[in-house]
């Protein structure tokens, strides 16, 4: 029988705490913080762990050679219950956001889904391996953004602070499209970090030059310094925290890129991937902090030193 510690380290179950933060990142943006964004959040992680799960079963024979200790080729999960938790968590979490947000919701997790699987069984171990996964993070964002607007002040719900929902809003097809287009630019941030981080993961097992370090870390501080900064931002509070997220989130993920630079070795580049994984949430605190919910913001953050420890017990790469 599959031990529960097996199927979390299948699922890589600590890595989860960096997925709530795509769906609070676009709903924050979109203006559609609320009881929905739970539901959404736990849709995602549903997602998240299906990816997973798929992952090491497409990798099965790969990880024979490369990660012997992984769930599958170690025998400690068969390759058919590693299918079939990806299924299951694939149909729960696209259940959970038809329960949760409906066909607004499904318009954005079922192109979720499909880009997961398409990068784990195609696109992985090809050049636009990290594209796909970028766009899989970029849809996790917007699928925050489907739930209609909330008819009350935003500033009323979750911690927001900023303000009424725009003028004209509305449930349907224009608000819709409205939501996704205020959420791209988090999505687009978020999706960034992810291209950064897939393509320093490639020298996860093997090692890699220090030109792919140094390159991904450049464009870490860029994504940082393009967070924190919003000149057109009024609420001083916002904007506090969104600098000081913005420069964890920098600091986290920077400078175990910067030692990889210097000694681009496996262990190396597996600490910088780990510290980008675990780091996620400052960044996604930063964005939702931009969007007018610091006190979001904030409480996304405060997961990373969890996240951190979790880590060292179960490994998130």
């Amino acid at each position: 029988m599959t031990a529960l510690r097996d199927l979390l380290e299948l699922v890589r179950a600590p890595a989860a705490l960096s997925v709530p933060g795509d769906v609070a990142a676009g709903a924050a943006a979109g203006r559609a913080l609320g009881p929905r964004t739970l539901g959404l959040a736990c849709s995602s992680v549903c997602l998240y762990w299906a990816g997973m799960a798929a992952n090491d079963w497409a990798d099965r024979h790969l990880d024979a050679t490369e990660r012997p200790e992984r769930p599958i080729p170690s025998g400690r999960v068969s390759p058919g219950t590693a299918l079939a938790v990806a299924a299951g968590l694939t149909a729960a979490g696209l259940t959970t956001a038809a329960l949760t947000g409906g066909r607004r919701a499904l318009a954005v997790a079922v192109p979720l889904a499909g880009a997961i699987w398409a990068y784990d069984l195609v696109a992985k171990n090809t050049r636009a391996g990290p594209l796909v996964m970028a766009a899989c993070r970029g849809l996790d964002v917007l699928l925050g953004a489907t739930p209609a607007p909330p008819p009350s002040a935003p500033g009323t719900l979750l911690g927001t602070t900023s303000g009424p929902a725009p003028r004209g809003a509305v449930p349907g097809r224009a608000g819709f499209g409205r939501s996704l287009a205020a959420a791209l630019p988090a999505a687009l941030t978020v999706a960034a970090h992810t291209y950064l981080l897939t393509d320093l993961s490639r020298g996860e097992t093997t090692g890699t030059t220090r030109h792919r370090p140094a390159a991904t870390l450049a464009g870490t501080i860029a994504l940082a310094a393009t967070t924190a900064y919003q000149p057109s931002g009024r609420d001083p509070e916002a904007a506090a925290a969104r600098a000081v997220l913005a420069s964890w989130y920098a600091s986290q993920f920077g400078t175990p890129q910067a030692r990889a630079v210097t000694d681009p070795s496996p262990q190396r580049v597996r600490d910088a991937v780990t510290a980008g994984i675990v780091s996620l949430p400052a960044l996604q605190g930063a964005l939702v902090a931009r969007a007018g919910a610091p006190r979001v913001g904030l409480a996304l953050a405060a997961v990373v030193p969890l996240a951190r420890r979790l880590a060292r017990k179960l490994s998130p790469t």
